[in-house]
């Protein structure tokens, strides 16, 4: 497959749960590194000739690695893709929304085949280098993450001061340049009315909530995107360490919360599962935020084994193919926002139909 089948395809690795520990609440794992190019100005200054001149020192770069996972993936540069292909790679989580409004031949991703390993170019930094994976898997990702980073760091001069450590656009970014975050599915804890107060004692641990597509974007659907704060200061096993302890301690609150409403709301949490359902096999027109919030019901649903036949992995699926671009991918037009409903309503309903026959 190749890295261009990605934008025909509503499947990346980070989908697969039943390859990812804890995939029950932990729908995936990233780590990203920011890297930029001494002696080159910073994306956001970036000309023609300097974003040029950025794009070939990391192509030369690229040419010459070694390593299997970095020698495998192809380059997408953005004038190359239309408007619509490139908010398709942030549905999929690939890139951030900033990166996909350039269409500058000198911005794009170097990718392989099922996006499990991405590096964004000229971004906000001249390398955001990135793994993805299923479940709670921050060690294997940043292990993945780090032998890119190794394999380039022998042929680029990366932009690194003694005292400070990696230079980036932005100074929370500085140091390690790493980011490390979860992806969570938390409807017990916003059942139950503790989500604010969990993530006001979050943020005193150093750690920041943002919505599904990372910052600047909305919570929709019990969904949150968990990664630490700041990297100054700290090694990279300390960033890993301290969010991967945070994160078991939601994973143990959100399943004694699923048992609570198991014992104590029994019929009450059946009936909202089943009217998520019912909903979402019937409906002619349906919005994307009550689309993302009867899911997030239908995966509880099935996580606690109230619905059989559906897998966590279609459920994962599905939240990508229901997003604005992928729906107009599908029909091959472009479309308003209600005629998207009613196709988002159809998608959903064929999907259903599907694991039911299966």
């Amino acid at each position: 497959m190749k890295a261009d089948n990605l934008l025909n395809s509503n499947f990346v690795r980070w989908m697969a749960a039943d390859e990812g520990p804890e995939s029950d609440i932990v729908i995936s794992s990233r780590i990203r590194l920011a890297r930029n190019l001494n002696l080159i100005p910073f994306p956001q200054i970036l000309d023609r000739e300097s974003g040029k001149k950025s794009l070939q020192t990391i192509e030369e770069a690229w040419s010459k690695s070694t390593t299997p996972d970095l020698k495998e993936m192809e380059l997408l540069t953005f004038d190359r893709l239309t408007a619509l292909e490139r908010k398709m790679l942030v549905e999929k989580h690939l890139i951030s929304p900033g990166h996909a409004e350039s269409d500058e031949s000198f911005r794009g991703v170097l990718t392989n085949q099922d996006g499990s390993l991405v590096i964004m170019i000229n971004e906000e930094d001249h390398l955001r280098i990135q793994c993805f994976l299923p479940g709670l898997q921050l060690e294997e990702c940043y292990r993945q993450a780090q032998q890119i980073d190794d394999d380039l760091e022998q042929h680029l001069n990366f932009a690194f001061d003694e005292r400070r450590g990696y230079l980036t656009s932005c100074p929370t970014n500085v140091g390690t340049g790493m980011r490390a975050s979860v992806m969570l599915h938390l409807p017990a804890i916003a059942i139950s009315g503790q989500i604010n107060q969990i993530f006001h004692n979050i943020a005193q641990l150093g750690m920041t909530v943002r919505g599904i597509y990372g910052e600047g974007t909305e919570v929709i659907g019990n969904f949150f995107q968990l990664s630490n704060q700041v990297t100054l200061g700290q090694t990279e096993e300390d960033i890993i360490n301290n969010l991967t302890g945070i994160t078991k301690r939601i994973i143990e609150q959100e399943r004694l919360l699923r048992e609570r409403l198991r014992e104590d709301m029994k019929y009450q949490l059946e009936d909202r599962v089943g009217r998520a359902y019912g909903i979402l096999s019937s409906a002619r027109v349906m919005n994307s935020n009550e689309a993302m919030a009867l899911l997030s019901d239908v995966r509880l649903g099935v996580d606690l084994g109230i619905l059989a036949k559906i897998t966590a992995f279609a459920l994962n699926e599905l939240v990508v193919a229901i997003r604005p671009a992928h729906l107009q991918k599908k029909v091959g037009k472009e479309m308003d926002a209600f005629h998207r409903d009613i196709e988002r309503a159809e998608v959903i309903k064929e999907r259903l139909a599907a694991t039911r026959e299966h």
